[in-house]
């Protein structure tokens, strides 16, 4: 765009997310943004996937930052849109993912009158955003989203939502330029830090480290492990952040959050220094503040990250450090002054080890053999994408997480993100094995996004795990109340034949042996390919829970 030209604010806005290094929107399209549209038909420099839900088309937008470390571009219409996409604004702010969403809005004249679907976007977002922005003034676009792509990367990422009057849109403007892209700033770690926390290494007798979250991205995986595997420090993964060093390396201890080896827990719980690196040390990771408790007594507690605001919000750090994560990790990996060597590292990867390897089990259709299989047969920098449920807990304990990135997956425990994150990651990575991972109550949060695979030519598999149950909370009622089935049993279509509607290949599973032999044809295929397996809801979890077994425990 030159100097001297008159545009609308919507060819204005797209201009300024090209400049800004935006490759690619995922929208449900809405009247309220259609200057926004006609302007995207002539940017080529943009893909524009068109979703058919808003939930997962911000899911879309959600792995696209979490794979790129910038802001994913969501564009959605008012009222029912923006409710529908806010799923994915929570799932951001609670993983730390740059994303922007976009929301057309009623005309400037008609705010606050109740108009067509109009909604308090300040007061909706502004407990759900990191930023809640409105652009009146179609010359201010260039500042605004300047702002917006600054504070989704800055600090701890997350989303930045950004409401767009109708008429802005249309609205000309002439001598307006889009501002120069804007780039995440990298903040040295303290050097007084850095020697403050090698010391407390030096002084330490058992040390572990729990990694993964904010800012986290190659540059970073590379140094720590380089700097872990020189001194011996064994690794864990915060919750679902499993590919935050490679599962191979002679370090890695596993994950934390739901279903953890318990020698790692023991190890946690017998550490007297915990050295956490972008991870909150959520509730999940930490077992609900109980593992490492806030206060921590009998524990040292060193927390790295890039946001200040998160230092000491939660947990007293005896040392917090805030610093970009690649700078910290290179800092460390550089420091040449000697640490005393642990062994700890390599006995916690060979516990490790010895957790994710499956044994025999008494069921027709064996869920930790099957990951076993998958392991075998697929790539090792294969991205493995899952929304939420019990299904998951079996690829959590038995795959191997060694390339990056290779798994998304919500914090957050959103259901239904599994099928959208694996789009996302097939358009950006068609070079990679794609997996989608769902389970029967899961993948109905978001399976029409199937159709948006087939019409992109995604090329993905999804492994779709059927109990006919909400198993994981069928798990938690036979705990609390045993017997009394209420509300989480389902009535499922024919999944297989539901791909087969949309243009894909499935076939139906009921065996090991058949899953292994469909595996074997789905590899051989391109494309859309869905395996569904039927399994029995007995096998509720990778951890070995049973419901006859819980029943079994309720009468003593």
């Amino acid at each position: 765009m030159n100097q001297t030209s008159t545009v609308n604010g919507g060819r204005l806005l797209v201009d300024c997310l090209i400049a800004q290094g935006a490759d690619r929107v995922f929208t449900v399209p809405g009247e309220s943004f259609l200057a926004v549209l006609d302007a995207l038909h002539d940017s080529p420099e943009v893909q524009t996937v068109i979703c058919r839900q808003e939930g997962g088309a911000a899911f879309m937008a959600c792995a696209d930052g979490a794979m790129t470390g910038r802001p994913g571009v969501c564009f959605v219409t008012r009222g029912p849109g923006a409710t529908n996409a806010s799923i994915g604004v929570h799932v951001a702010m609670q993983d730390s993912q740059p994303m922007l969403l976009f929301i057309g809005d009623v005309d400037r004249g008609m705010k606050d009158r109740e108009g067509f679907q109009e909604v308090d976007f300040g007061q909706m977002f502004g407990p759900l955003a990191k930023l809640v922005l409105r652009i009146d003034d179609p010359r201010r676009i260039p500042e605004y989203i300047a702002r917006a792509w600054t504070v989704a990367q800055a600090g701890r990422p997350g989303p930045v939502v950004i409401a767009l009057p109708e008429d802005m849109l249309l609205e000309e403007v002439s001598d307006v330029l889009p501002r120069p892209a804007v780039y995440r700033p990298a903040q040295p770690v303290c050097p007084d830090a850095m020697g403050a926390l090698m010391g407390l290494l030096e002084d330490a007798a058992a040390p572990i480290a729990i990694v993964g979250g904010a800012g986290w991205h190659a540059k970073a995986r590379e140094h720590f492990t380089e700097f872990a595997e020189r001194i011996g420090l064994p690794v864990a993964g915060a919750f679902r952040r499993q590919d935050a060093i490679s599962n191979s390396s002679k370090v890695w201890a596993g994950n934390l959050g739901y279903g953890p080896n318990p020698k790692l827990v023991q190890r946690i719980k017998e550490a007297d220094l915990i050295l956490a690196v972008g991870a909150r040390l959520g509730e999940a990771t930490t077992d609900g503040y109980t593992l490492i408790t806030p206060d921590h007594p009998g524990q040292t507690l060193v927390h790295v990250h890039p946001d200040p605001n998160e230092l000491g919000h939660v947990y007293r750090a005896d040392l917090a450090i805030c610093a970009d994560m690649a700078e910290f990790a290179e800092t460390a990996a550089l420091w040449d002054d000697d640490i005393v060597s642990f062994d700890a590292g390599r006995e916690a990867h060979c516990e490790w080890l010895e957790w994710t390897t499956a044994a025999p089990a008494p069921y027709a259709l064996d869920m930790a053999a099957c990951v076993t299989a998958m392991r075998e047969a697929l790539p090792d920098d294969s991205i493995i994408c899952n929304g939420a449920g019990n299904f998951s807990g079996w690829w959590h304990r038995y795959w191997h997480y060694n390339g990056f990135p290779t798994q998304l997956a919500p914090t957050a425990g959103a259901m239904g993100y599994g099928v959208p994150a694996a789009v996302a990651a097939a358009l950006r990575h068609p070079e990679r094995t794609v997996v989608a991972l769902a389970g029967d109550g899961d993948f109905l949060m978001n399976g029409q996004e199937l159709a948006t695979a087939v019409q992109y030519g995604c090329d993905m598999l999804v492994v779709l795990v059927d109990n006919g149950a909400y198993g994981t909370i069928r798990m938690h009622q036979e705990r609390e109340f045993p017997e009394r089935i209420s509300g989480t049993t389902l009535h499922n279509p024919d999944f297989a034949a539901l791909a087969i509607a949309y243009g894909g290949w499935a076939r139906r599973v009921e065996t090991t042996a058949e899953f292994n032999a469909a595996l074997a044809e789905a590899k051989e295929r391109k494309g859309l390919r869905l395996l569904h397996l039927i399994i029995e809801v007995e096998q509720l979890s990778a951890a070995g829970t049973t419901v006859s077994a819980l029943r079994a425990r309720a009468k003593g």
